[in-house]
């Protein structure tokens, strides 16, 4: 038996809960988001910990669901493209995109994420429970549950393995040497959550529940409906748990049937009767399938390669981990999945000090502490919900990158169906990816964003005409990413910064760790990548496209970026034609056949969307000179032109030239009468600060113009406060909070980025198990997880400011973090931060900095006023360059380097 003390240690690094929330058989409502998960990025659960009637419901996070709607973008958008433009010069907001029949178009959706299936774990007998707790472990990725009856006291265990890509679940006999008696089974699918609402037929699934006539496994597969042009037609999906009884019996049992319509199976509810075993193992797995057959044939199968698959992975778990008797091992399986769990947890560390009261709280009192603060974060919570952002991002990254959900979800229907939002949502859960020290998202981000560049392609060909040119649309289901989501409400095939934007993160892992060589997945069809992994027009050859996969990797600088990049500037060069532009007033101007500007014109983006806003007193969001497009296409330039300065290909000189003089030819920024940044540089536009939305921030963050422009952060700095006096509408989306926390970091404002972290801290936007709501009064009925990582992100830029050759401490320091720590992050100039530290009562900060680049030369700040600085015990010449006074370094891989900074001469 695993002993108190040991359970005590489990959730030293991890957090507890002293409740659980069951999740009943049917109409479980919302009871499955106070569970506690584990993942590997591909594998996972939520578990609700219920001590007699457990549920573990298993998530892979490539599942998708279909739809009837179309996989393909409508042939009539780009004949729309100059209709749209005409229309937007001409402030004609009565335009409508129209179906080619001349109807209003009517918007049509991705597929669907969804769950796996829901075990049943039901003992037999039942007590009178005292001593509950349930738990996460950060460094193993376990959850557990614990608690004492008649019977002694009885502990479980569950973890996603790393390792071996399975689930493990170990239950053991009593303290008092109590066996186990339980049964086993899975439910019904209509009976979850959402089952019978929303987009998704589930009416069309077909599906059974499988139990081994030697009750060696019980399983559920399915077949998805099969609509005319779905990728997923003849697909379909199943999850399969081992079960492994150490001294009992186990045999196939039959429920009583419960006639669900979409359950086709022979035996309607079989399940594993367990009778008097010391111990229970159980190993999962989950996966889908292109190719399960006909649906028609369906329901007379009776074997599936899928669950023979499922099976043999669980199997080759269960054998290789066997002791010498013959009995599975659970932490001999746990070792080498927790070897690579710790490792990547602990790369970083974050310490507040105060409210030391709560550092040892249960999840509900932490919760509770910090709703009776409204005006301060505990420094307690911080901590806790700063290491469960970074413990559920390494929990959902490596295979794709996080959905809506993180990779989570007990329901059918998900807000906004579980996807992948673009524009915002998976921009924050990335935020602290880089910055974080993680080593596997970054390659899970870059199998999800490769796997939709073919559709990026498509959108940018579909919605303007542009050739070799990316896109990025709005949203994505993992499969497909092509523009079939928008309407004049919502023009997301007007949206232009994603690609940007999208491939910002990718550039700053390559400004953190430098080059690498990223593995070729399957998941990243690389085969569909052959026209576009390349800058030559037509993409690779046949025998370039050869040496590339016999290598088996992509050369992130020469393969990835430098291809992906140049296509997203070229995608900003075909949207600027000279006959649309600003003539040397900045007044909106059209001259048909124009070819080349005059002196002192600019191109005028046309059309842009700034995401759901409009001017005032013009009522459409199609619109030209989106702010944010203007930064985003920027910023975009800056990292071609250094991916072009870094790989020196033949002639890359002359693409820089071409690249700057875009730069020079790109609106300018305008700031409304009142200083404020606007939001479209338009003298025809009238701003409108009644939204949520922060677009046009897009200079702060993402990217970095502000950091050395003081009359663009004055500008900012005067339209985010627009944004909080004028916004009275939504305020509750956890989303926007984010947004403005992270702007607030890159602006230097560390009690704007606690103001706009509390309304999620002090609201409802978190659940027992430490996840996090869309809003923060759940009025969306929506799971999500852009709050807990983006909060990581905000954190992360608060304390550490970096961008190629230059870090700023402290940037953002909140005024009532007097004292803290955080360890271990990666600044974006191939530097790790291996310890910072402050103490504002005693005047000093100090940070160890280890270079991962020989000659690396850095400008060091500090974002708190300093008398002197030393750097390793030497006294450092202070040096001002008329914007801030910093010192300089030059950094040699692999060597410490220490500066402290002295906040008076004393």
């Amino acid at each position: 038996m695993t002993k108190v003390s040991e359970v005590k240690r489990m959730y030293q690094k991890g957090n507890y809960a002293s409740t659980y929330t069951e999740v009943p058989a049917s109409n479980p409502g919302l009871a499955w988001r106070e569970g506690m998960i584990s993942g590997n990025g591909e594998n996972g659960y939520i578990t609700s910990g219920s001590p007699y009637t457990d549920s573990f419901i298993f998530q892979y996070m490539w599942f998708n669901y279909p739809s009837r709607d179309p996989r393909v973008i409508p042939e009539e958008l780009t004949g729309q493209l100059a209709d749209a433009r005409w229309n937007v010069f001409n402030l004609n907001d009565g335009w409508k995109i129209t179906h080619a029949d001349g109807k209003t178009r009517k918007r049509t959706f991705f597929y669907s994420y969804h769950p796996g299936h829901q075990l049943r774990l039901g003992m037999t007998s039942k007590g009178t429970v005292s001593g509950y707790e349930r738990w996460t472990n950060y460094e193993t990725a376990e959850t557990g549950v614990r608690y004492t009856d008649e019977c002694g006291e009885w502990i479980r265990t569950s973890f996603t393995s790393r390792e071996d890509n399975v689930s493990i679940t170990k239950i053991e006999q009593s303290s008092a040497g109590a066996k186990i008696n339980m049964i086993i089974s899975i439910d019904d699918v209509s009976s979850m959550y959402k089952a019978r609402d929303g987009h998704t037929e589930l009416s069309a699934l077909q599906y059974k529940k499988l139990v081994d006539p030697n009750a060696e496994y019980i399983a559920q597969v399915a077949h998805y409906p099969a609509y005319p042009g779905s990728e997923l037609i003849n697909g379909g999906y199943a999850g399969l748990t081992q079960v492994i009884v150490v001294n009992g019996t186990k045999k196939q049992v039959q429920l009583a049937d419960t006639n669900e319509q979409i359950n086709v199976g022979t035996l309607q509810n079989p399940a594993i009767q367990v009778t008097d075993a010391d111990a229970v193992y159980l190993i999962t797995q989950s996966n889908r399938t292109f190719d399960m057959g006909k649906i028609e044939d369906f329901t007379r199968m009776t074997q599936y390669a899928l669950v023979d698959y499922l099976y043999k992975n669980t199997n080759a778990a269960a054998e290789k981990y066997k002791d010498p008797s013959g009995t599975f091992d659970y932490n001999a399986a746990l070792e080498p999945h927790s070897d690579k769990q710790s490792a990547e947890f602990n790369a970083v560390c974050f310490t507040l000090k105060g409210d030391e009261k709560f550092k040892s709280a249960d999840n509900l009192t932490l919760i509770n502490a910090q709703k009776e603060s409204t005006t301060r974060i505990n420094h307690a919570f911080m901590e806790q919900v700063y290491n469960q952002g970074r413990y559920a991002l390494i929990c959902c990254s490596g295979s794709s990158a996080p959905r809506l959900y993180g990779m989570w979800t007990g329901e059918w229907n998900p807000g906004w169906r579980g996807i992948y939002t673009l524009d915002a949502n998976v921009n924050l859960q990335v935020s602290p990816m880089n910055t974080s020290h993680l080593t596997e998202a970054q390659l899970g981000y870059i199998i999800f964003f490769l796997r939709n560049t073919p559709d990026f392609e498509y959108n940018a060909r579909m919605a303007y005409g542009m050739h070799d040119a990316l896109q990025v649309s709005v949203n994505s289901d993992i499969d497909r990413a092509m523009h079939v989501e928008y309407d004049n409400d919502y023009p997301f095939e007007y949206w232009n910064a994603g690609a940007s934007w999208c491939l910002l993160p990718i550039f700053e892992y390559w400004q953190c760790y430098g080059n690498r060589k990223i593995p070729i997945h399957d998941n990243m069809r690389i085969h569909d990548l052959k026209p576009l992994l390349s800058v030559e027009d037509g993409g690779l050859s046949d025998e370039e496209f050869r040496q590339l996969t016999d290598k088996g990797y992509l050369d992130l600088e020469q393969d990835i970026l430098l291809p992906l990049l140049t296509k997203q500037a070229n995608f900003w060069e075909q949207l600027c034609t000279p006959e649309y532009y600003t003539d040397i007033n900045g007044n909106a101007s059209y001259e048909k056949g124009k070819t080349a500007l005059n002196p002192g014109e600019k191109y005028m983006l046309i059309p842009t969307y700034s995401p759901e806003n409009n001017p005032i007193g013009y009522n459409s969001t199609i619109t030209a000179n989106a702010t944010m497009d203007i930064a985003a296409a920027r910023d975009g330039l800056h990292m071609v032109i250094a991916i072009e300065n870094a790989v020196k290909r033949d002639g890359y000189e002359v693409a820089i030239v071409k690249w700057e003089a875009l730069l020079r030819l790109l609106p300018d920024y305008k700031v409304d009468k009142d200083g404020a940044l606007r939001e479209w540089a338009m003298n025809e536009y009238a701003e409108n600060n009644n939204h949520r939305h922060l677009s046009h921030l897009y200079p702060a963050w993402p990217a970095y113009e502000t950091q050395n422009n003081m009359e663009l952060t004055k500008a900012a700095n005067i339209a985010v406060e627009n944004r909080n006096k004028y916004n009275t509408g939504d305020a509750t989306a956890g989303h926007g909070w984010m947004h403005k926390a992270l702007v607030y970091a890159r602006l230097k404002n560390g009690d704007g980025v606690i103001s706009s972290l509390l309304p999620m801290m002090t609201e409802s936007g978190y659940y027992t198990s430490l996840m996090t709501d869309h809003d923060t009064n759940r009025r969306s009925d929506c799971y999500c997880t852009d709050t807990l990582f983006g909060t990581v992100g905000a954190v992360n830029e608060a304390l550490l400011f970096s961008n190629t050759g230059e870090i700023e401490v402290l940037p953002a320091l909140p005024t009532e973090w007097k004292a803290g720590s955080i360890s271990g992050l990666m600044a974006r100039t191939r530097v790790e931060v291996r310890e910072l530290s402050w103490d504002m009562l005693s005047n000093i900060v100090t940070v160890t900095f280890k270079s991962v680049a020989d000659h690396n030369q850095i400008k060091i700040k500090a974002g708190i006023p300093w008398a002197k600085a030393t750097v390793d015990g030497r006294q450092a010449k202070a040096l001002s360059d008329g914007l801030d006074k910093h010192i300089h370094l030059t950094l040699s891989s692999g060597t410490d380097v220490t500066v402290v900074f002295y906040l008076n001469e004393e």
